[in-house]
């Protein structure tokens, strides 16, 4: 794991040069955007979705008990801003779209194709790998903002289905709970993973070998590590931000 990591630093150092170079073009970016957030909105949303649902419907009856049900539109929107719609849509675009990154880049390595882009004088790493990361830097963010939306909507809609709280004392308390460090800080992470999960997947392909068996592995891999390199940086974001020193 810490070659790897090696590996992909390697692989960013030579891929920032490749776009301030101005060699990253911007239709490639914008297809790359569609196939890696765009196409993957649909799973995202929908485990944050339901997430939040889940978690409502554990807290709401507690806090009603306790007489503080007014606190669960607050209590749900910082857990979700904070951690769970970042985590969780970063991952649920990683198994969708970072396995396809990895097995497409993969499939290139073993059948020569990354060989005929070397003869032509292009750097493959990046060539194959800038578009992918700005993509996934500049709109993997976007998924995040709309997961934490939709989760605070769940929220909502399961908190007055199961106590009957009302909407605006649940929003009452999404707005006293939250604040806007903890937006910036969760569009941060989003911009990170953004940034990890194609770097991650696109590393892991391009030292594929081996023909087709060593693609299925390489796209198991993948999926294995750009897991633990994502909540390796979430922690580090926690410790960076939420972590008082002593």
């Amino acid at each position: 794991m810490i070659s790897f990591l090696g590996l992909c630093v390697k692989n960013f150092i030579q891929t920032m040069k490749y776009i301030l170079g101005g060699n990253a073009k911007i239709s490639d970016i914008i297809a790359k955007a569609a196939m890696i957030s765009y196409d993957s909105i649909p799973i995202a949303l929908s485990i944050v979705f339901i997430a939040a649902v889940v978690i409502a419907l554990q807290i709401s009856k507690q806090f009603l008990m306790s007489g503080a049900e007014s606190y669960v539109g607050g209590f749900l929107a910082v857990a979700l801003v904070r951690e769970l719609a970042p985590g969780f849509a970063a991952l649920a675009i990683s198994a969708r779209a970072g396995t396809a990154i990895s097995a497409e880049i993969a499939n290139m390595q073993v059948t020569s194709q990354v060989d005929a882009i070397k003869t032509l004088k292009v750097d493959p790493v990046g060539y194959y790998f800038a578009p992918r990361i700005i993509a996934g830097g500049f709109t993997v963010p976007m998924i995040v903002i709309l997961a934490e939306l939709f989760g605070i909507l769940g929220g909502m809609i399961i908190s007055y289905v199961t106590i009957g709280l009302h909407p605006n004392r649940y929003m009452s308390s999404v707005w006293q709970w939250l604040n806007t460090r903890d937006i910036y800080i969760s569009i941060l992470k989003g911009f990170i993973f953004g940034i990890i999960i194609p770097l991650v997947c696109a590393t892991q392909g391009y030292e594929t070998t081996g023909g087709a068996k060593g693609v299925g592995i390489s796209t198991t891999q993948a999926a294995i590590k750009a897991t633990v390199f994502l909540l390796m940086a979430d922690l580090i974001v926690t410790l960076l931000f939420y972590i008082d020193p002593m």
